[in-house]
């Protein structure tokens, strides 16, 4: 069921911060499009096939652009394979020597994290310009408060949101000098008041899309709190064009992470939303554990519906007419289920979990043919008008 009508519910609405548009490889960041989801390999990027197998468990749960460190010469070398191979965009991270930039860039990467100001006189910076125009890579400037300029710290005594966006606008101007204007930025800390506060002066002070991120945020339950407040509060202000979840997790739980946070605004949805109770004594069947059940068994559905699961007749009716199945709690292990918000038919503690599986699949085929149609409709018309 819809999970968003702008203008209908007026205090979901949330006015987005324009900004230019531009192209990771064939991916749109900025100007309207869809707010990106990223992350990062953390596999040794010269062990090609496990970059690869990562990337791709990665691509499967809809990763749409991915980030891999370019330290050496041997990562660098691995690259083409690695973008050859890979589905999404490949974002070539890049500290201090420029010459890894020049390397990825002609190994197809489709952007290189590189900050302009580290890698020496503007001749270094005119090359890796010169080498990101000629191969149609954009660039992404990333400042961090755990690495700010001396100069910058000096100045301000402290990491700061001033410092954070002056180092920003000075990495900025050098690639404006060179007439390069593909670019993106971010303003990363681990403190969120921090992140958030340099993200909005910076918001104010660019046109530019913005990569968001709470970085080092921490472990998979911490970070993901201290993720989903700082890019959550950004995201709801209409600050953000791409997000990276930074966890000490592995790569894919860093992409569920930032779709679960774009779900929750309503910004961008796939998959199955899951809407369920903390369970109490009036549960009819074991909340957790079919929520723990239902959530892996229904990893593979990318089409977006919703799914809620609760143990009572407390709330669980009110919520099921909100949602296109619900399952709520009854006695004597029947339960009732809910199709599109109206009360269907009831089902038993055993085999509950494949059933409501099954409907789910069933519900995303029906959608996914419902699309199809309407597509070859809308074809059918457009082909009559010429």
């Amino acid at each position: 069921m819809s999970d968003h009508n702008p203008g209908l519910r007026p205090w979901r609405d949330i006015a987005r911060r324009q900004s230019r548009q531009i192209m990771v490889g064939n991916v749109p960041v900025g100007g309207g499009a869809p707010i990106t989801v990223q992350t990062m390999t953390n596999t040794p990027t010269h062990d090609v096939k496990a970059t690869i197998d990562q990337i791709r468990r990665c691509e499967e749960v809809g990763v749409d652009i991915i980030r891999v460190s370019c330290p050496d010469e041997e990562s660098t070398g691995a690259l083409k394979q690695i973008v050859r191979a890979a589905r999404v965009p490949i974002v070539a991270d890049i500290h201090f020597h420029y010459k890894r930039a020049l390397e990825a860039a002609d190994a197809g990467a489709a952007c290189l994290r590189i900050n302009p100001g580290n890698i020496g006189s503007e001749a270094r910076v005119k090359e890796v310009v010169d080498a990101a125009k000629a191969n149609g890579c954009s660039i992404r400037i990333g400042v961090n408060a755990g690495s700010l300029e001396k100069d910058l710290l000096e100045k301000y005594g402290e990491p700061c949101p001033e410092a954070l966006v002056e180092s920003a606008l000075d990495h900025i101007k050098l690639l404006q000098d060179q007439d390069f204007h593909e670019y993106k930025v971010a303003v990363k800390a681990s403190d969120v008041f921090l992140a958030v506060a340099a993200y909005m002066q910076l918001a104010e002070a660019v046109d530019c899309p913005l990569h968001l991120g709470i970085t080092e945020a921490g472990g998979l339950i911490g970070g993901t709190v201290k993720s989903a407040i700082g890019i959550g509060n950004l995201l709801w202000a209409g600050i953000g064009d791409t997000i990276r979840v930074s966890l000490s997790a592995e790569p894919e739980e860093e992409v569920r992470v930032g779709y679960e946070i774009l779900k929750s605004l309503g910004i961008r949805t796939r998959g199955v939303k899951v809407i369920s109770c903390p369970s109490c004594a009036r549960q009819g069947f074991d909340v957790i554990r079919t929520v723990q059940a239902l959530e892996q068994r229904l990893q593979h559905i990318h089409t977006p519906l919703s799914l809620s699961v609760l143990g009572c007749v407390v709330n669980g009716p009110g919520e099921a007419r909100e949602t296109d199945i619900g399952l709520t709690g009854g006695g004597a292990g029947k339960h009732m289920v809910y199709l599109s918000g109206l009360t269907d038919h009831t089902v038993q503690d055993e085999g509950m979990i494949d059933h409501i599986v099954g409907l789910v699949e069933a519900k995303a085929a029906e959608i996914e043919a419902a699309k199809l149609e309407a597509e070859s409709t809308d074809a059918g018309r457009a082909e009559a008008a010429e």
